[in-house]
């Protein structure tokens, strides 16, 4: 399957998770490249879109390369992946800064994004997180790990494609998992798109403007 862009794969996405609809779900999308697609399932769900702002913690030496992920809250929650640190040779020092640049980026979006927006409250909620796709799940684990500290009611993952490793890893974390595809040979997820343009800070901050908050409490 080859989506047209973002919008198609969240049209598609709504389709499989029709089910939730009328169920008080919450839908919280990965920015930026999740946005799009999160915004067309919760107009279908009639369901409030917020965000979950989680950073990737790249190897110093190979950005793309995940060594953790750090995700925002009162007390931020950091995962390390300790065998690609020891395989990197990444120092302590060296995590701890690439650390800090992430939360700094972090902080950045929560003020671009969200300001003084109120945030959702999750618990005892049905969440449903989306992204555009996933590859390592490492930024995608750190995220769900986060939500469930908070205690929603269900915890769902919702994402158009995904190798089916991934998936099977992350199925662990949540209470369900709808990918509506999950091919061997993955690559990267922008081979399943044939629009897969950045999305810009502009695109993110109008398609909150389009869903405003709903009498809801921080998530933070």
């Amino acid at each position: 399957m080859t989506f047209q862009d973002r919008s198609d794969a969240g049209r598609r996405l709504a389709k499989a998770l029709a089910e939730y609809k009328g169920r008080s779900a919450i839908v919280l999308a990965l920015p930026r490249g999740g946005v799009p697609v999160a915004a067309e399932v919760a107009a279908a769900l009639d369901a409030p879109l917020d965000l979950i702002l989680v950073r990737k913690i790249g190897v110093p030496t190979q950005p793309e390369l995940a060594m953790g992920a750090v995700v925002d809250g009162a007390a931020p929650i950091i995962v390390r992946n300790e065998e690609v640190i020891e395989l990197s040779g990444t120092t302590a020092d060296e995590f701890e800064t690439a650390c800090a640049s992430e939360l700094a980026e972090i902080e950045r979006r929560r003020k671009l994004y969200i300001g003084k927006r109120p945030r959702a409250e999750i618990t005892g909620r049905i969440v449903i997180v989306i992204d555009d796709g996933i590859a390592t799940g490492a930024t995608t684990r750190a995220a769900l790990q986060a939500i469930r500290n908070r205690k929603p009611k269900e915890l769902v993952l919702a994402v158009p494609v995904a190798p089916p490793d991934t998936v099977a890893k992350l199925r662990r974390e949540v209470d369900d998992l709808i990918c509506l595809e999950t091919p061997e040979l993955f690559g990267a997820i922008g081979y399943f798109y044939r629009d897969f343009r950045q999305v810009s800070d502009e695109e993110v901050i109008a398609t909150l403007k389009r869903f405003p908050a709903r009498k809801s409490a921080s998530i933070a």
